[in-house]
């Protein structure tokens, strides 16, 4: 059987041409929702922020964090911090008021196995970190109760345990250098 230079190129100069249409109606849905998509990233930002410090009315924008008010006083801090985990990056928010409680943790993002790392979402893992913020950062403890200072990863996903652990231990690090300087 011989092939001609027709049979070969018309296929692909068709394939090709499907392609660039494609990638065209991409780029172009793309462009008309970039705009909606940032919105609703800068809308769910504001929502984690009034989660992890409920107490503040407003938050301003600073070098790397945000500052919480309430009655022109500042209350707290929230900052945005990540760390690899088992499927990626996780990254994480956290609330730490101007006393030096951490008053809430959410998971942004992350790439966690569904039914195990994903678990980290939940609230009863996520509530664990809401205690006072120890200067060295929370320690990750396994088959025991936790002390203070410490929480317990969760079974099977102590990857994804140790990097919230991480995230939240930057945000200290960042209070305690916010703290530090004031």
């Amino acid at each position: 059987m011989k092939l001609s230079a027709k049979a070969i190129l018309k296929p692909a100069l068709t394939l090709f041409a499907i392609c660039l249409v494609v990638t065209a109606l991409l780029a172009g849905t793309n462009l008309l929702t970039k705009d909606k998509i940032a919105e609703q990233a800068r809308i769910k930002a504001e929502e984690s922020r009034r989660v992890v410090l409920s107490e503040a009315e407003a938050f301003e924008e600073k070098d790397g964090y945000y500052a919480g008010t309430a009655g022109g006083a500042m209350i707290g801090y929230v900052f945005e911090t990540e760390s690899k985990g088992y499927g990626g990056t996780v990254k994480v928010m956290t609330g730490i008021s101007a006393e030096g409680e951490i008053t809430g943790v959410v998971i942004l993002d992350h790439s966690e196995t569904p039914g195990l790392g994903a678990n980290a979402e939940r609230a009863s893992f996520t509530d664990q970190y809401k205690q006072p913020a120890p200067e060295n950062g929370i320690t990750l403890v396994k088959n025991k109760a936790p002390a203070e200072g410490e929480i317990e990863a969760l079974t099977g996903a102590s990857i994804t345990s140790r990097a919230v652990t991480n995230a939240v231990n930057a945000a200290i690090e960042q209070y305690n250098a916010v703290k530090g300087g004031a």
